[in-house]
């Protein structure tokens, strides 16, 4: 979840900011391909404050409410098994927030720029780290100040969502928003008018926001740079976190390769793990267990898992019919792999976290197997 963190800029903050603002840099490898390479040199141009006006300008605020609503009612359709999972009102309400961060997302895409400092030919693929960090200055705003721009809006969209009758509608947040992006992508990708369609680099140019703003409600990237602040550069732990923090993609496309092997007729309400669909939640959702275990690392407890993480993987996983099996591969695949990819010392200082995780779940087993009471509820942090 989402909460408001103050950002102390100290040297191992900055080191983590930098990392966290990787994960948004524009990816290149689609000109890769003769077919694309092509269109490499008009993606200054589309970077320049005209081109992102352009861009910020195809997403209509008719579109995206028609698209907002109807993820809301994909979203809802998971849940309908449920007799008045949502009514129409509600519906409606989340979707009109969903749309207002849409609209905000817009409004910053269209205002962001820094002037070129590398000309096109300077671009060679793949892109190597300083190449990386060039594309950085220009692509995105800074990480915190995206960030902190974009916190009101989340959290007040976040705030509807566990303000609602139901319980069960929570599971929508990161849901609504996944379905949101596929489908305003899909629609200024596909149509027919030249003048409202993506080009293939305002595409690679928008990606990363949308990535962000789905990221942000749901990984608490933030919140781990946030707790370096209480550590040096020499501390074991933030070593740890620091060494880890760009390996969690990695991390979780190798546990989610292993859950397709152990788990081949595991099946949700969405659908198997061989769903589009699905494997990018999962993936999404691996890299949260991730972020929560270092902000613990960092933080020196187990309260944003205790206290967090297990309320919200009960409110969400039993409302989509996620069993306790996939819950406890998931836990032990996840340690397993983390672990291999450490040093023997890492692994005594890992040891308390990630034994505290899997002991958390496995006392909340029961909770996978019916509906969310008043203890899950509980658990999730107040919203301030």
């Amino acid at each position: 979840m989402l909460q408001q963190s103050t950002l102390v800029k100290t040297t191992s903050v900055n080191r983590l900011l930098q990392l966290w603002a990787h994960r948004y840099v524009p990816d290149l490898t689609i000109f890769e391909t003769q077919e694309n390479s092509l269109f490499l040199p008009n993606l200054f141009e589309c970077a320049s404050p005209e081109g992102r006006t352009a861009t910020a300008a195809k997403l209509e605020d008719h579109l995206i409410q028609i698209k907002c609503q109807m993820a809301s009612l994909q979203a809802q359709s998971l849940y309908a098994y449920i007799p008045n999972i949502l009514d129409l009102s509600e519906a409606q309400r989340l979707a009109h927030y969903a749309f207002l961060v849409y609209q905000q997302l817009s409004a910053i895409y269209g205002e962001v720029y820094s002037p070129l400092t590398r000309s096109i030919q300077s671009i060679s693929l793949p892109l190597d780290k300083s190449q990386g960090d060039s594309m950085l200055s220009w692509a995105i705003p800074p990480i915190a100040e995206l960030a902190k721009t974009l916190e009101p809006v989340l959290l007040e969209f976040q705030e509807q969502h566990i303000a609602t009758k139901n319980w069960r509608t929570l599971g929508f947040l990161t849901t609504l928003l996944n379905f949101g992006n596929e489908l305003i992508f899909a629609k200024l990708t596909q149509t027919q008018s030249t003048r409202r369609r993506l080009s293939l680099c305002e595409q690679v140019l928008l990606l990363p926001y949308f990535k962000f703003i789905e990221e942000q409600v749901a990984i608490p990237w933030e919140r781990v740079c946030a707790a370096a602040a209480s550590h040096s550069l020499t501390s074991p732990a933030f070593i740890l976190v620091e060494q880890m923090f760009p390996q969690s993609r990695d991390i979780a496309q190798a546990v989610y390769r292993k859950l397709m092997t152990l788990l081949p007729h595991h099946r949700s309400r969405r659908g198997g793990l061989d769903h589009s669909g699905i494997t990018h939640s999962c993936l999404r959702d691996l890299e949260m267990f991730q972020a929560y275990l270092w902000l613990c690392v960092l933080e020196g407890n187990m309260v944003a898992i205790d206290k967090e993480l297990v309320g919200l993987c009960v409110l969400v996983m039993t409302g989509v019919n996620v069993k306790w099996e996939m819950v406890e591969r998931w836990n032990n695949v996840l340690v397993e792999e983390i672990l291999d990819r450490v040093t023997p010392e890492q692994r005594r200082l890992l040891k308390p976290y990630t034994q505290g995780l899997k002991k958390v779940f496995w006392d909340c087993r029961d909770r996978f197997q019916g509906a969310p009471d008043a203890e899950d509820m509980s658990r999730l942090p107040k919203i301030t």
